[in-house]
């Protein structure tokens, strides 16, 4: 469908399938927008550098000033200029099947640059094979979030070259920090870069802060709680005192209380399959090992195996109930990740029946998905349906347009004799049996 209108034709004549089908054309249009921002920023790049050479400028001052020109064409700062520079050169010289995508219309700017940036410490090669995986095929990753696109390539980037992955982490580390920058209406963003394992364990503790005030009845909101908690814990005469000489404490070891996916393979046979913390999202096999191993060194691990088939699927559980059990719902966050409503990243929030109860939707793993409260509301509106067919979820607009999620893979299992003659195997097994016996069959 044309984006503009035809002459004479106002947009309040168009029903509700042309308005959803003038916005689908603009976002295409856009994006190829960006893919000829990219192409003039890279041309723009040539040229400059081509008449410095010219003028007989070194080598090293070559191209200055471009980034400026590009900030200002697209009124933005020399620094945001100089990211879109960067971008550009990337896209045109590395990686041609994530421009072609922009060119065709599915792959907008952010999404470019998230795919540069996890990739950003492979080697050209392997840069490229990145790109052509995952960018060539619109299929490939059609309704993915940009958490779940940039878990994609930072997961297949840790498989291509551990090693380069592996020692960017351990570089990151040294790079932590607390920042503060101020935000509308007399409220500030504090931010704190951190490790992955401290991260987590601090996020955990204000989710578990907040769940426990609102399970007692506190009329504050999840945010607010945390937010308090967080002030309350640093501020407190105990912690702030001024009257200690003593230096400020240095983070012991982080308990790994979080659920950790990893394959058999990787945790005990030296595999490069990275694991996946829930939550957090992909991290370096290296990594993973090191966190599992310093916590089972303290007795601060709990393994558990989750799936069982070749494929990575989880197992499947079910339950008799009408609302989802504890261990359910924890199944179906660690299977889904995050929200399953297409293009959404949010955390999860509610365990929705795909087939409502009503309706005779089973209280099942293969029933059940994950979804922010948003999407539930919306799921809930007149006119949206949904249906399931072998784990993936097609849910219908009103406009009769059609949303597929499938959650995303995990690392299949692969207990060779190597891996089970390990002690830990036991302990894995052992998870297993009791994830299992939480729930009776399904009638």
């Amino acid at each position: 469908m044309a984006l503009a209108p035809a002459p004479g034709l106002d947009l309040a004549d168009l029903s509700e399938v042309e308005l959803v089908e003038v916005l689908r054309a603009a976002e295409e249009q856009k994006c190829q927008l960006d893919a000829l921002q990219v192409e003039v920023t890279a041309r723009l790049d040539e040229v400059v550098r081509r008449r410095h050479a010219a003028a007989g400028l070194p080598v090293e001052r070559q191209g200055v000033g471009v980034a400026s020109q590009v900030g200002l064409a697209r009124r933005e700062s020399p620094n945001r200029g100089a990211r879109h520079l960067g971008l550009a050169k990337i896209l045109v010289a590395e990686m041609p099947h994530t421009l072609a995508a922009m060119r065709a219309g599915w792959c907008g700017e952010w999404r470019a640059t998230l795919m540069a940036r996890e990739t950003a410490c492979l080697s050209l090669e392997d840069r490229r094979r990145v790109d052509a995986e995952l960018m060539a095929d619109p299929e490939t990753t059609e309704g993915w979030g940009d958490k779940r696109l940039v878990a994609a390539a930072r997961a297949r980037a840790y498989e291509l070259d551990p090693h380069a992955a592996l020692k960017r982490s351990r570089r990151a580390e040294g790079e932590r920090h607390v920042s503060l920058r101020p935000a509308p209406d007399t409220m500030t963003w504090l931010t704190a870069l951190l490790p992955v394992a401290q991260g987590v364990s601090v996020y955990a503790a204000l989710t578990r802060t907040a769940d426990q005030a609102r399970a007692a009845g506190d009329e504050r909101s999840r945010g607010q709680v945390m937010a308090d908690a967080l002030v309350a814990s640093l501020t407190t005469p105990a912690a702030t005192s001024s009257q200690s000489a003593e230096p400020a404490p240095v983070p012991g070891p982080v308990p790994v209380a979080v659920n950790l996916t990893v394959s058999d393979a990787t945790l005990f046979g030296g595999g490069h399959a990275p694991g996946w913390i829930a939550g957090y999202g992909p991290l370096p096999a290296g990594v993973a090992r090191d966190l599992v191993a310093t916590a089972l060194a303290e007795a601060q691990a709990t393994l558990r195996r989750l799936y069982t088939t070749s494929t990575g699927a989880l197992v499947t559980m079910d339950s008799r109930s009408r609302t989802f059990p504890a261990a359910l719902g924890l199944f179906i966050d660690l299977r889904d990740q995050s929200c399953r409503t297409s293009w959404c990243d949010a955390p999860i929030r509610h365990h929705d029946h795909v087939v409502p109860d009503h309706a005779g939707g089973p209280t099942s793993a293969t029933n059940g998905q994950g979804l922010c409260e948003a999407c539930n509301q919306a799921k809930e509106a007149p006119g949206f349906t949904a249906t399931v067919h072998d784990g993936l979820v097609i849910t219908t607009t009103p406009t009769g347009h059609q949303a597929r999620s499938r959650a995303p893979a995990l690392p299949p299992g692969d207990l060779s004799a190597q891996h089970r003659a390990h002690p830990q195997v036991d302990v894995v097994r052992a998870r297993l049996q009791l994830v299992l016996d939480d729930y009776p069959p399904a009638a």
